[in-house]
């Protein structure tokens, strides 16, 4: 391999520019495999997402409406306005479920079956709220919800 030397001036001093066609060669070949591969590694399925809007939910009285709140190391659950311990949490919603499924009999369907709603804190840690959807949970309880306050100037329908 030879290097030049600038021309055989008086000071003998190699050049020292360097040489960036096969730089910009292998660049420009990297950038057409990439045009060319990135669609083909992008799939993508066709969806129509739902446009969100806020929908008011109307509850059913026999709907159990709890609030959670944290307080430093403790949980604090509320049933309606009364607070309540775990045990009596799971006490109170097996016994209020029972009670609506000893009342419709054999005709219940899945709409009759009360739902759990929670209504939590924001700074309520999740291991609070975790452990009320266990407890419900445990209840027998299969549909829980979050109630929460939509954004203000949000569309209603």
């Amino acid at each position: 391999m030879a290097m030049s030397t600038g021309g055989g001036s008086a000071e003998d001093k190699p050049m020292s520019d360097i040489n960036t066609t096969p730089l910009v060669d292998v660049m420009l070949v990297l950038l057409i495999i990439f045009l060319i591969a990135i669609p083909v590694a992008i799939q993508s399925v066709e969806l129509t997402l739902p446009k969100v809007m806020y929908e008011p939910n109307e509850t059913k009285p026999e709907n159990v409406l709890l609030a959670v709140r944290g307080q430093g190391d403790r949980c604090e659950v509320f049933w309606g306005m009364a607070p309540i311990t775990s045990g009596d949490l799971l006490k109170k919603g097996s016994d209020k479920l029972k009670a609506v499924v000893d009342r419709l009999g054999d005709n219940i369907t899945p709409e009759d079956i009360p739902e759990v709603h929670i209504r939590g804190d924001v700074n309520t840690p999740y291991r609070c709220i975790g452990g009320v959807i266990y407890t419900m949970q445990n209840a027998g309880f299969v549909k829980v919800g979050f109630v929460s306050q939509p954004t203000p100037g949000a569309p209603a329908q």
